[in-house]
């Protein structure tokens, strides 16, 4: 998907025509088009691929929904990435002054009795719906830095037009590990605001369990609160309708109230149970269907090599 995200963020030349002509585009006709645009993208050769992929991970990780139900998902996943892409190449431009009526938002105050204490606050995340957008709103708002993982050459210029409309961040595949963790711990010292997806993936991270299964996690998020004793934010955002989103804010997690600093990974579990509900709330926003199986290569594995043992056995005993 990298791939086709790619094809349209390096044709500037598309990119200028559809700034210029999309300002004369009633809102609900521009919903139409990118719906239809949806619909091209499923049926593409280019795009064939991407999709058995995503249908075949949303039947395995969504096994209690049923075939309808799934195929909806699929069809709004789909949706939901060509507008947010719209929103971010293109709408991004007119976001200033926009936040009345494009954001709605439920539990801010939690963010703003945690910042009382003085110790900084991490929003804590899944890429659900647009989440550039959200990080844009904890922008304007709040002393706000977030960890980006741009390794993409096709992502990278996306973050870097966020960054010019003053969203700083720290690039996790440049920066030093130490370097980073030392950035963060100042950053919150300063009483600001860390804004942590949670869910990205790498297979150096600890391994730890999602959705059920054997996969690995990032434990950042927890050694900050249980070591600066630092309180986060489960926090969430989703599209609510056409251009309009919805951002929830949790009541505070302290960590550092309930365990050890040798204890991250048990930690970590806890935020990863709260992601895995809010993605199994609304699995049609999450960015990651197109390839989260990579993700759980070492379970698939185990699953493969019990499954030949077993008919090996039963191969023996007839």
């Amino acid at each position: 998907m990298y791939d086709w995200i790619g094809k349209i963020t390096e044709n500037h030349l598309l990119i200028q025509k559809m700034a210029a002509w999309s300002r004369w585009v009633p809102k609900s006709c521009m919903l139409m088009l990118l719906g239809c645009a949806a619909v091209i993208l499923q049926l593409s050769v280019f795009s064939k691929g991407m999709g058995i992929k995503v249908e075949a991970n949303l039947s395995t990780l969504l096994k209690d929904r049923s075939a309808e139900e799934l195929t909806r998902i699929r069809h709004q996943f789909f949706r939901n990435l060509v507008i947010t892409l719209y929103e971010i190449i293109v709408e991004s431009k007119h976001l200033e002054g926009s936040e009345s009526w494009r954001f709605r938002v439920e539990g801010e105050d939690h963010l703003k009795e945690a910042l009382q204490l003085g110790r900084g606050a991490i929003i804590y995340a899944p890429h659900e719906g647009n989440f550039f957008y959200y990080y844009w709103y904890l922008s304007q708002k709040y002393n706000c830095l977030t960890i980006a993982t741009a390794e993409s050459p096709e992502l990278r210029s996306l973050y870097e037009q966020f960054q010019l409309m003053g969203c700083e961040g720290l690039d996790y595949d440049r920066t030093p590990p130490l370097l980073l963790l030392r950035k963060l711990k100042k950053h919150l010292k300063s009483n600001g605001v860390v804004f942590i997806l949670g869910d990205f993936w790498r297979p150096t991270f600890p391994q730890s369990q999602f959705f059920g299964r054997k996969s690995r996690t990032p434990e950042g998020a927890a050694l900050l609160s249980i070591d600066q004793r630092v309180p986060i934010i489960p926090f969430y955002g989703r599209r609510d309708q056409g251009f309009k989103h919805c951002l929830t804010f949790e009541q505070p997690l302290h960590l550092y109230a309930c365990y050890l600093g040798s204890q991250r990974s048990e930690a970590t579990q806890l935020l990863n149970l709260y992601l895995e509900s809010v993605i199994r709330k609304h699995p049609e926003q999450w960015f990651y269907w197109f390839n989260v199986e990579e993700r759980f290569k070492i379970d698939f594995t185990e699953e493969v090599e019990q499954k030949l043992e077993h008919e090996k056995i039963l191969r023996v005993s007839s």
